[in-house]
């Protein structure tokens, strides 16, 4: 995978890379298909096409992109190129942060020693965590700048899983959240809010900790909700739901940037990191995957709760550059987010393999 390896590109803007994870859903009875190895190999393993946990996912990869316009056509066509691999070999390509349908259990698993040794060590929490996320990257120039980051973006993550929402459904029924994504993939024991680190060294002693403690298999699989990524020189953000279309996926990629963006200014002008207990972000996020963006949140300034649409636009009123966002904002507060649409295809549907063709329909839309 190659993702934003420079902390800017040549315009100055942020470089940033998305990865996407999706399902694949059987055409006639819209449950989970086993075929990402298939796929994979109908693909001739393409470096932007990658497994996941379970073999009814798959991952897309984007380059190294320096503006939003080069993203979205990055996504659109990856998604296009794994939808005809899937619908080639009989299922849907669908992008939805839990299968909507019942799940095939252990069996499932990808064959690969890693996933293997996560589940003997996770026991059944595994069977539930073929969830699918959108991670994004953001190039940052060094650790160091990246630990200030991380402690600048704690307030902002409720709103970033609130956009992408995209998860209501869940064994055939509306689990009556909009993501049951963050409630699956919360139980992971290292699934949490970054901390307030002040140097790389601190963030190194957190990561060795869980690790130490059981609670994360290595560093890979230390699961801050913003991390500084493993393998790049990058701030990964990993709260998202996977969005239902690939625009979402790009005005929350957008965000992720200008947060950071806001983020780097703020420790260089040597403004304080603002305030905002673990509890309260963890209420903040309770609260966005269960009401998604018709929610409250904490302002980060105030600290009073005030609906995710006002702190989505004060958001906007805070960054550097809002125009290339403020369409996306306006057409996403005009249709709703993943889960919203969901619902409204949900009823159109009348049948499992219905419904997961209309939301095929919608990854592509």
């Amino acid at each position: 995978m190659s993702v934003a390896a420079a902390a800017r590109h040549a315009t100055g803007a942020l470089t940033l890379g998305v990865e996407e994870e999706f399902l694949l859903l059987d055409r006639v009875t819209g449950r989970p298909a086993l075929r990402a190895p298939a796929i994979l190999e109908l693909l001739d393993d393409d470096l932007h096409v990658k497994p996941e946990l379970m073999r009814y996912q798959l991952e897309t990869v984007t380059g190294v992109c320096a503006d939003l316009d080069q993203l979205g056509a990055e996504l659109s066509a990856l998604r296009r190129r794994a939808a005809a691999a899937a619908a080639e070999l009989g299922c849907h390509l669908v992008a939805s942060g839990v299968s909507p349908g019942p799940l095939p259990g252990i069996a499932a698993l990808t064959d690969d020693p890693r996933y293997a040794e996560l589940a003997r060590r996770y026991g059944s929490m595994i069977v539930e965590a073929g969830t699918c996320g959108c991670h994004v990257h953001v190039g940052v120039p060094s650790r160091e700048v990246g630990v200030q980051v991380l402690s600048r973006l704690r307030p902002y993550l409720a709103t970033l899983l609130a956009i992408t929402s995209n998860s209501p459904f869940a064994d055939g029924r509306d689990t009556s959240w909009a993501s049951r994504r963050y409630l699956r993939w919360s139980r992971w024991p290292s699934a949490m809010p970054p901390g307030v680190w002040q140097t790389p060294a601190d963030y190194d002693a957190a990561v060795r900790h869980l690790v130490r403690r059981g609670r994360a298999l290595d560093e890979r699989s230390v699961y801050f909700h913003a991390r500084l990524s493993p393998r790049y020189p990058t701030v990964e953000l990993r709260i998202m739901d996977a969005c239902l279309s690939a625009e979402d996926a790009v005005l929350v990629a957008g965000t992720v940037r200008a947060l950071v963006d806001l983020a780097m200014r703020d420790a260089e002008d040597g403004v304080p990191v603002l305030p905002m207990p673990d509890v309260t972000i963890l209420a903040a996020l309770n609260a966005a995957a269960r009401d998604g963006l018709d929610g409250l949140a904490p302002d980060p300034y105030t600290g009073r709760w005030v609906p995710q649409r006002v702190l989505l636009g004060l958001v906007l009123d805070r960054v550097a550059d809002p125009g290339p966002l403020e369409r996306l904002v306006g057409r996403l507060l005009l249709r709703g987010n993943g889960a919203s649409r969901q619902r409204e295809l949900w009823t159109r549907a009348g049948t499992p393999h219905a419904f997961a063709g209309l939301l095929a329909a919608a990854t592509l839309d």
